[in-house]
């Protein structure tokens, strides 16, 4: 078995997490990703209510007793504020939720000190996605416990600074001393193996998990994920200063179409609305929102169960990481 930092933190059979994909990551998967060896999510952002995000979390506990991921995106929103942050990581302090993967701002400067203190205390174990250097080292200074080094060819919104994976990684393992889960183009047993090679304790996937028996999108979503190739899929929204990466589509299309010839936040907000993508998701309408999904659907083949998805990924790890050791003379 592989063996990690990430592993020993949480208790968990593969050290592999599922990323916050919001519409998707709900009790359902969360639950089967956990319950099959990894570490499933909660994204905080398909709750509105504090009664329903912390149903969500119970709903998870009735099915499993595996530890499991909340993801908080601090971005600019219309439809989750302030206040949802501030809800968020109260109730994840209250219900000790085993830890939480932040995203976009820092959690420091979004509710202050006194919010990581209370996680803390709470015994819930802090991650900070980030795409530099600089980022990282914030998050170990302000007492995050690990970070996540997410490269370009992540899906959602990776940082505008454009490092791969490959550089990234490595990068931020030599520049902190907290545990680093590699993030972007992770989808098999592969790029589990080049991932720890850099250096890494862990990997974060997501789009690979949106073709799994278990995760609640229409089977249209699944099927074209499998057909598609890793050069189909493109950055947006680079115009707002919140740049995304997702599937080539007719309405990416209309966006960067609308980005060429200047046009506003007015212009875009009707195209990239978080209703009409959850509405994509749910009626398996391809071309009609933007899908944010990663380079890594370039290896993505076939809908396979969640266990069945993870313990090949650490099998065949385990095979190339001894591949690659029999060269060695």
């Amino acid at each position: 078995m592989i063996k990690t930092a990430i592993t020993e933190m949480f208790g968990i059979e593969y050290p592999v997490i599922c990323g916050a994909m919001m519409w998707l990551c709900k009790p359902k998967l969360c639950a089967a990703i956990s319950e099959a060896g990894g570490m499933g999510n909660i994204t905080a952002g398909n709750y509105e209510t504090e009664e329903d995000f912390r149903a969500a979390i119970r709903e998870v506990r009735k099915i499993t007793d595996k530890p499991f991921m909340i993801g908080l995106t601090l971005l600019p929103s219309i439809r989750i504020t302030a206040e949802h942050h501030k809800m968020y990581v109260r109730v994840c302090a209250e219900e000790r939720v085993a830890g939480i993967e932040v995203s976009g701002s820092p959690l420091d400067k979004v509710i202050g000190q006194e919010g990581i203190d209370r996680l803390k205390q709470a015994g819930v174990r802090l991650f900070h996605k980030v795409g530099s250097v600089r980022h990282a080292v914030h998050a170990e200074k302000v007492g995050y416990d690990g970070v996540y080094a997410a490269g370009f060819e992540e899906g959602g919104h990776p940082l505008d600074d454009d490092v791969t994976t490959m550089v990234l990684t490595p990068r931020i393992v030599d520049s902190v001393n907290i545990p680093v889960v590699t993030v972007g183009g992770i989808s098999d047993g592969r790029s589990l193996a080049a991932a720890l090679t850099l250096g890494a304790q862990g990997v974060m996937m997501a789009s690979r998990f949106i073709a799994t028996r278990e995760c609640d999108v229409h089977e249209n979503i699944k099927k074209e994920l499998i057909d598609r190739q890793e050069f189909e899929t493109t950055m947006f929204c680079k115009s707002l200063g919140l740049q995304g990466r997702a599937l080539k589509n007719k309405v990416i299309g209309e966006v960067l179409e609308i980005e060429n010839k200047g046009g506003g936040l007015e212009q875009l907000i009707p195209l990239i609305s978080g209703q009409r993508i959850k509405d994509a998701w749910e009626q398996g309408l391809v071309e009609d929102a933007p899908l944010m999904v990663g380079q890594s659907i370039g290896h993505i083949r076939d809908i396979v169960s969640c266990r069945d998805l993870l313990s090949k990924m650490h099998d065949d790890a385990i095979s190339h990481l001894a591949k690659a050791m029999a060269l060695v003379k």
